[in-house]
């Protein structure tokens, strides 16, 4: 009797963890600001803001060379407009991670990559269904020198955090 107890309990305690440790189902929502090319924050249909770190990619920081570049083509394809949230998980500083959907069902992720405005993150793009289709986006982009790909020896966003290509500039775009 005594186990049977124990075992309830302990199921009592873990299914609110469980409900609540998988990311949401997609859902849809606006956006209500542009933070940078690769991060959004959304308002829910229950009025609550959340903010979206795109899967898988990586845009220049504002103060970093392209950097206000990419947030205005964020802004263009979704500021104020109806998107799709497809949840992927969260990160380290409690954003949700995901691929984003604009009116009319393309990736925001994929546009951005495919203008060169943003590159692949290797260290955080696991998925392969996902990530496959946005590596070959970027190696087009660098191909026909879209983007910050213009410059021959651009480095991707990730490695420029050293300062190495990306250079910071006064660009308030």
């Amino acid at each position: 009797m005594f186990q049977r107890a124990v075992l309830v309990l302990l199921l009592a305690l873990a299914i609110p963890y469980l409900a609540f440790s998988a990311p949401p189902s997609q859902f849809t929502a606006i956006v209500t600001a542009v933070v940078n090319g690769d991060t959004i924050t959304v308002l829910t249909r229950d009025k609550q803001q959340v903010k979206i770190r795109l899967y898988g990619i990586d845009c220049p920081e504002r103060n970093r060379h392209f950097g206000a570049r990419a947030k205005q083509a964020a802004s263009d394809a979704v500021f104020g407009k109806n998107v799709t949230i497809q949840p992927i998980n969260t990160d380290s500083y409690g954003r949700m991670v995901a691929v984003v959907l604009m009116p009319g069902g393309k990736s925001l992720n994929e546009h951005l990559v495919r203008n060169g405005m943003a590159s692949v993150n290797p260290q955080f793009c696991t998925q392969k269904e996902i990530c496959e289709p946005l590596r070959k986006l970027e190696q087009a982009a660098r191909g026909q020198r879209h983007g910050l790909w213009a410059d021959k020896d651009q480095k991707p966003p990730q490695d420029g955090e050293e300062g190495l290509i990306f250079r910071p500039t006064v660009d308030t775009r």
